[in-house]
């Protein structure tokens, strides 16, 4: 989480008027699906804590940090250096996003 904020305070004090409008948007869609699935993360990480680590939960933690890396890094670097094809993975990012909240639904209902 930490490190979304970090890079949205860079984006908003430091990207301001040096790349372009639409180059701004996808750095900002970036830390926003950084921030949220952060905060899967850390969903991840206490339903470790209160069913126990198992594959479902784990897997949703791994699949949320995938899901950071690719979808918001290609974004984050697509919009700092303009490399446009970058934009191929960032789909990539989001079916691990995905997956990952499945899988946290999953390990929820098998213990309700």
């Amino acid at each position: 989480m930490a490190l979304g904020v970090a890079i949205g305070a860079f984006g908003a004090h430091g990207l301001d008027g040096k790349i372009s409008e639409r180059m701004m948007s996808n750095y900002q869609t970036g830390v926003h699906y950084h921030m949220v699935h952060g905060l899967g993360l850390i969903a991840a990480g206490l339903f470790a804590l209160k069913l126990g680590s198992s594959g479902l939960v784990n897997g949703a933690g791994w699949a949320f940090l995938a899901g950071i890396v690719l979808f918001s890094g290609s974004l984050y670097v697509m919009a700092l250096t303009g490399i446009t094809k970058l934009g191929a993975i960032t789909p990539i990012g989001g079916v691990a996003f995905i997956v990952g909240w499945v899988l946290l639904g999953l390990a929820a209902m098998r213990h309700l």
